[in-house]
């Protein structure tokens, strides 16, 4: 009898003290040639194949690897360029491949999106025009790598080519594209198949969300495609991120495998298994082990699970595999030593899911895991009840929401009357989103901080001195509201995990977010409660500085929990709730201290609505509620900001009203003002700023094309109504390129309120 088989689905690219992101960067700044950034990468990536086959897994993944996004990958392997980078046919050079993605002085960088509900972006194909064909079998090279330098025969991974169109934008023929794409991935699988490649992992999380059920005949034809073309190649048609609402028909699909999620799945994937049965000439690959988050799993559990799964599906014929790829989880906790031990024992990351889908495939293969499985047990049990998930007050105070107020006093209408009377501000007030520049001596700073190579006076003067700068800068380019910078946070959600009780801040617990940019997503691990203010000190002191109004400057729950890894033994709603109560604080805080506009961020609350719509209310509702509670409290005159970038804003414009922010910041240059459209079919009656150019592009926008993005939204949205703004936060750009965007957004600005006839 054969034996179940482990399989990964994706490794982590950052490296794990971020090699990959220091290789990228270096030879964007010309400080290593093309040779030398591909030997790099080469070595981290076959370092991290090495591991997964030093720790036993049955099935590598070979090809998930990239220098930027596995979708702008895909977009190149079939030289889908747009017209503006100036290609020609042929492989793509790198150079151009980095420019679809950040852009150059003549051509914007690709629009860049979430990767579902996740904190990864991907860059957006461009359909229009599109032409498809094979420049480069980039799989294939990937699969031969591997099998020369380390004898594995890898699992090439792609992505779906409907997944992938159904991600891309453009007006074009969608069929016809399939039909165009669908030979050329045959040619890819030939060649794989002709290599001596058995197993090749296509990714349609597609299927995973909600649609017709009619769209399923595009699968069926384009997989029986790629099976007659490709016969002796093993295909693993992977689904992940949620059940399969159509779980009957996706599992009848002429592939060799399916890829299903059993633990994003609301227990709905054992169900329809359970239901309607498994087909016997296939393999399930499940997916028990969370790909998202980085706490322990309860082996025992799993593997209950696991046995119940092969009551219907025979275990010769079960892989045993995370719900998604790695990419979205840290690579190790080793790198972590100075953690709490209870909270150690409670965590996973990449390297230690391996080792628990190693164990699990053991276990069901009969072989004796019992130590690695009590080992599991006892950390799960010790972080379970210790006092940090125990907390009698926070518990009690989620017990007695019924009777905390989350309404403002007055109606919008009303209340933005006594906002306007004190901050007397120009019409089409500028203003930017948070954060400025980053520089390496802002870094090198805090990195020697924490270091104790100088002391808290030190750094303190110098966050102090930085601050100055950047309001005398703002002042002199005249902006209308400041902000003081952050140059006291790593990151917008890290920050206050750092300052909340029930969070933990890691060292190296670094993800990709988009590119080379990683983020550290605090972990959530226990009740979470405010301990002493977390912001007052430098928004008061930048308000010291200035006439002008200064911006408080808060992440709201959501985006908190979503850019977080949060405790799997409570509902996220529950948990949100608990930052909701603890932010609360803090804004009262603000104000007490003369903080009178104060923006609290929630970026990420689309990118969070679950795949299945049928879920999407709850969720939405949810979200309000912990913004309201962290919100609402303020007096009438003090203005309420938010934030959110990334996502299309047709479906929860409510959602967004809701809220009762006075005022909203919407990203829009990177989208190329699709927002706007929303805004024709619907309208908003509080105040808002559409971002007018793209900060995650070092390209320093024309005053006349911020001009021309304010001029769209003025169609459809009152000028007295209109905010200037960024699309986003300044952090990552450098300070020169951020004062031209800057000033050039001022002027733009200017010049379109003499079109109004108003001056400042």
């Amino acid at each position: 009898m054969a034996n179940v088989q482990s399989s990964n689905l994706g490794y982590p690219r950052l490296g794990e003290k971020r090699e990959w992101k220091k290789a990228l960067e270096s030879y964007w700044n010309n400080k290593i040639s093309e040779e030398q950034l591909l030997s790099e990468t080469k070595e981290l990536r076959l370092q991290a194949l090495k591991k997964q086959q030093d720790k036993g897994i049955d099935l590598i993944p070979v090809g998930d690897f990239s220098f930027y996004d596995h979708i702008l990958d895909t977009s190149i392997t079939f030289g889908i360029v747009p017209k503006r980078f100036a290609y020609d046919g042929g492989k793509v050079p790198i150079d151009t491949y980095f420019e679809i993605a950040r852009g150059k002085d003549d051509a914007v960088a690709s629009e860049m999106t979430k990767w579902f509900n996740t904190n990864y972006h991907y860059i957006v194909p461009e359909l229009e025009d599109a032409k498809p064909q094979l420049t480069e079998n980039r799989a294939l090279f990937y699969y031969e790598e591997a099998k020369r330098e380390l004898g594995i025969d890898g699992k090439p991974v792609l992505v779906g080519p409907i997944t992938y169109l159904k991600l891309a934008k453009g007006n074009a023929d969608f069929k016809g594209l399939l039909d165009q794409l669908v030979p050329l991935y045959g040619q890819v699988l030939k060649e794989l198949q002709d290599a001596g490649a058995t197993w090749v992992q296509i990714d349609e999380p597609y299927l995973a969300t909600s649609f017709d059920k009619s769209e399923l005949a595009l699968f069926e034809e384009v997989y029986a495609n790629f099976a007659k073309v490709a016969p002796d190649l093993k295909i693993e048609l992977q689904t992940y991120f949620e059940s399969l609402d159509y779980f009957e028909e996706v599992v009848k699909l002429p592939v060799s495998a399916i890829g299903v999620d059993f633990v994003h799945d609301h227990g709905e994937s054992i169900e329809a298994l359970e239901k309607f049965g498994f087909p016997a000439d296939k393999v399930l690959a499940a997916g028990v082990i969370d790909g998202r988050n980085v706490w322990r799993a309860d082996l025992d559990a799993k593997l209950a699970l696991l046995e119940r799964i092969a009551k219907v599906v025979p275990k010769e014929r079960l892989i045993v595999q995370p719900s998604s790829s790695l990419l979205h989880v840290p690579v190790t906790k080793l790198s972590e030593p100075d953690l709490d031990g209870v909270l150690l024992g409670g965590l996973s990351f990449a390297d230690e899911k391996l080792v628990e889908l190693v164990a699990l495939a053991k276990a069901l293969n009969g072989e004796d895991v019992k130590a690695t499985f009590a080992d599991a047990k006892a950390g799960l049990d010790a972080i379970n009840g210790s006092h940090h998930r125990n907390n009698a007050e926070v518990q009690e105070a989620i017990r007695n929401l019924e009777n905390v107020e989350v309404k403002r006093d007055l109606p919008f209408a009303e209340r933005i009357k006594l906002q306007h009377e004190w901050l007397q501000l120009p019409l089409l007030p500028t203003t930017t989103i948070g954060s400025f520049p980053q520089s390496p001596e802002v870094r090198k700073k805090r990195s020697d901080w924490l270091k104790k190579v100088i002391t808290d006076a030190e750094y303190e003067k110098f966050i102090e001195e930085e601050t100055e700068r950047w309001i005398r800068i703002q002042e002199d380019l005249d902006l209308d509201v400041l902000v003081h910078g952050e140059f006291e946070r790593t990151d917008m959600v890290e920050y206050f995990g750092q300052k909340l009780e029930g969070f933990q801040a890691t060292k190296f617990g670094w993800v990709q977010s988009y590119g080379s940019r990683a983020v550290r997503p605090p972990l959530v691990y226990g009740d979470v409660a405010f301990t002493e203010a977390i912001t007052v000190k430098e928004s008061v002191y930048a308000q010291s500085l200035t006439d002008r109004p200064v911006k408080g400057m808060l992440t709201a729950p959501v985006t908190i929990i979503n850019w977080s890894f949060v405790r799997d033994d409570v509902p996220d709603y529950v948990v949100a709730n608990q930052v909701g109560l603890a932010l609360r604080k803090e804004v009262e805080a603000l104000e007490a201290a003369g903080i009178r506009v104060i923006q609290v961020d929630e970026p990420a609350l689309r990118e969070g609505l679950p795949l299945k719509r049928s879920r999407w209310q709850k969720y939405l509702d949810d979200a309000v509620y912990s913004f309201k509670l962290t919100t609402t409290s303020v007096k009438n005159d003090t203005q309420i900001h938010t934030h959110m970038c990334y996502a299309e804003f047709e479906d929860i414009i409510d959602t967004i009203s809701a809220l009762d922010a006075d005022v909203i910041s919407i990203e829009t240059s990177r989208s190329h003002g699709e927002i706007i459209e929303t805004f024709e079919k619907v309208g908003y009656d509080k105040e808002i700023g559409l971002g007018v150019y793209d900060i995650h592009s070092p390209r320093v926008p024309t005053t006349g094309e911020i001009q021309e993005n304010i001029h769209r939204a003025l169609k459809v949205i009152d000028v007295r109504q209109f905010w200037v703004n960024p699309d986003c936060g300044l952090k990552t750009r450098k300070e020169k390129e951020t004062v031209e965007a800057l000033r050039d957004m001022v002027n733009a600005t200017k010049e379109i309120r003499e079109e109004y006839k108003v001056t400042k």
